[in-house]
């Protein structure tokens, strides 16, 4: 039922999806979602996930997000904290949780914020490296309303290379709030 309403919300909205369908063949994956400008990528994010059944996707999320009163909503759609002043072993944090699920997924922005960024972060990429699973470039397309899947990107030995190309990727795609974007 929340799978029909999910994709009834979308199509009101005028949302779409494409690539998605090769999410359901791999059963451990990173997502990076960009441009993150606005707090409706979120929602349309947790629609999408619903709408195509992409269940096994987690996010992560700043930790003052899941304090009371809502901490709970957060946590029940897939949320995981993260405590953005505290940077040692965030990255094993995840590769362990990895390691640990024979299912498990990840949606992350490398943007770390809705606010204009110069640089991406790479804690995503360290994650899918450390933990041998691939990463799926995606875009959130505000001006064709589309969630576009990439294909699955599996990291090299040529760390430099990998991030050239994830960051060539995410240049100046439109999110919600142009300006913001990276």
């Amino acid at each position: 039922m929340l799978r029909k309403l999910a994709a009834w919300v979308l199509k009101i909205w005028g949302w779409k999806s494409t690539g998605f369908e090769s999410l359901h063949q791999l059963p451990k994956f990173v997502i990076a979602i960009g441009p993150h400008t606005s707090n409706w990528d979120f929602l349309v994010g947790i629609l999408v996930r619903s709408a195509y059944g992409i269940n096994k996707v987690r996010f992560l999320g700043k930790d003052s997000l899941f304090k009371p009163p809502f901490g709970f909503v957060f946590r029940a759609l897939g949320g995981y904290p993260v405590n953005r002043q505290q940077h040692h072993n965030q990255v094993d944090a995840y590769i362990q949780a990895f390691n640990e699920h024979n299912e498990f997924a990840i949606v992350i922005a490398p943007e770390g914020t809705r606010k204009k960024v110069h640089k991406l972060k790479t804690g995503y990429y360290f994650i899918a490296r450390g933990a041998g699973v691939p990463i799926i470039p995606t875009i959130m397309n505000y001006q064709t309303k589309s969630v576009d899947f990439g294909s699955p990107f599996y990291t090299t030995d040529n760390e430099q290379k990998d991030l050239d190309f994830l960051t060539n990727f995410f240049k100046n795609k439109p999110g919600k709030y142009p300006e913001l974007c990276f």
